[in-house]
């Protein structure tokens, strides 16, 4: 598995609603959002010991073979907004987000994502899959050969408790569930870390690179990259 840093040119971040923290809300939606992850990802309540995972602050991915993780920058403030696994020609982005006890955010994001989708000329299709309810985008984007086509991506949203993971996979992942599978395992594994502060619901929670991460790892670490810039469709929304 080996690490590298992207750029992100711009992240939008969603204004809360008017005096509202994520942990002003009661608790007694907590069983509900439990139940509504059964394919997971998984809350840190829900894990024994974060042995084993790659530790990125609010997210703990699971190594496996062949998988690269790319941690996206965002250039204004140099902070690091989103992380990208790579795997097998597809990728997965993931962003973890701030939320209230009781209040789902996914429906009401799916439709600020088709909102931007459509205001670019694209086209925008809900599909149930395996973590529910997901939407398909597509994209205007120049070919090679210089013709018009599309930028597919396929976003995942998965509402927890008091917080909002998104996943956007690309590639052939994006189309295909054979190419999804692999990714999907992984995106089931990922645990959030979402830490006691209060905070503004959609606020991103904080990612970092990992404490043992260096230039020169010991053999069978994560490597560091040179920089690459992320795909564009994952700014949506």
């Amino acid at each position: 598995m080996a690490f590298g840093f992207g750029r992100k040119a711009k992240t939008e971040q969603p204004d809360a609603p008017d005096g509202l923290l994520a942990d002003d809300a009661p608790a007694d939606g907590e069983a509900e959002a439990v139940d509504q992850r059964a394919n997971g990802p998984l809350d840190e309540s829900e894990i024994s010991s974060r042995d084993g995972y790659v530790d990125l602050g609010a997210l703990l991915i699971t190594p496996s073979e062949g998988l690269q993780l790319r941690l996206e920058v965002e250039e204004a403030t140099q902070r690091v907004v989103a992380v990208t696994l790579d795997l097998n020609g597809s990728s997965l982005q993931l962003q973890a987000f701030a939320a209230p006890k009781t209040e789902e955010l996914w429906e009401e994001i799916r439709t600020q994502i088709g909102q931007s989708v459509g205001a670019q000329g694209g086209q925008v299709e809900d599909i149930e899959g395996p973590f529910g309810t997901e939407l398909v985008a597509k994209l205007p984007a120049g070919l090679p050969d210089g013709s018009q086509g599309f930028r597919v991506a396929r976003f995942i949203g998965v509402d927890g408790p008091r917080w909002f993971l998104r996943g956007v996979l690309g590639g052939p992942a994006a189309l295909e569930r054979d190419a999804a599978e692999p990714l999907e395992a992984l995106f089931r594994k990922v645990v959030v870390v979402r830490g006691d502060s209060p905070m503004p619901p959609r606020d991103l929670l904080q990612l970092r690179l990992p404490k043992d991460a260096t230039t020169t790892p010991p053999p069978g670490a994560p490597t560091l990259q040179e920089p690459e810039r992320g795909p564009e469709i994952t700014q949506i929304g």
